[in-house]
């Protein structure tokens, strides 16, 4: 039983961050470069994240600088950039690519705060079933009521604890979007 509460936690762990990362690649409107973790290059043939073709560099707020190891990878990280349709045009100055960031929105803030609430929704949906399972799986056992109840309960607190977590995490990020 001590197991299927192990297993219950490290998945509502997983859920959390799968959460954050999703979080990250929502733009507050500053340069991150978690924006390109996305972003892969055809280096030779073979996809290569960007992170490992480039040192990514934030000379200002709403700018980022992507300057490759090797110059001859310019024109195809310059071409990931823009296929991977993260709402960013590439400025290539031969030495470096330029990414500016341009300034949100007040629709826009409100579209990705819509688009965090949805994250937080699917992460909350996400930890019921992981709920769900471990319930089925605590009543296959064959313990004393009691005990099962006790186990069903101790689930129910991990499940409220990881919600609070996701509203504040929510929270946070819908707070870090609409700060202009």
């Amino acid at each position: 039983m001590d197991e299927i509460l192990l297993q219950v936690e490290e998945k509502m762990e997983k859920a959390i961050a799968n959460l954050e990362k999703r979080f990250t690649n929502i733009r507050a409107g500053r340069a991150n470069p978690a924006i390109l973790d996305g972003v892969m290059v055809s280096y030779y043939g073979v996809d290569t994240p960007l992170k490992q073709l480039a040192n990514i560099a934030i000379p200002e707020a709403r700018q980022l600088w992507i300057k490759p190891f090797d110059k001859s990878v310019l024109g195809a990280l310059e071409k990931a950039i823009y296929e991977a349709n993260i709402g960013l045009t590439p400025n290539n100055n031969g030495e470096v690519i330029i990414l500016n960031i341009p300034a949100l929105t007040e629709e826009t803030r409100r579209e990705y705060v819509k688009q965090a609430k949805s994250f937080g929704e699917e992460t909350k949906i996400a930890l019921r079933n992981i709920r769900q399972d471990a319930n089925t799986d605590i009543k296959k056992l064959a313990v004393p009521e009691d005990q099962e109840k006790s186990i069903l309960e101790e689930v129910q607190e991990r499940i409220q604890k990881y919600n609070k977590i996701v509203d504040d995490k929510t929270k946070e990020k819908e707070k870090e979007l609409m700060t202009v």
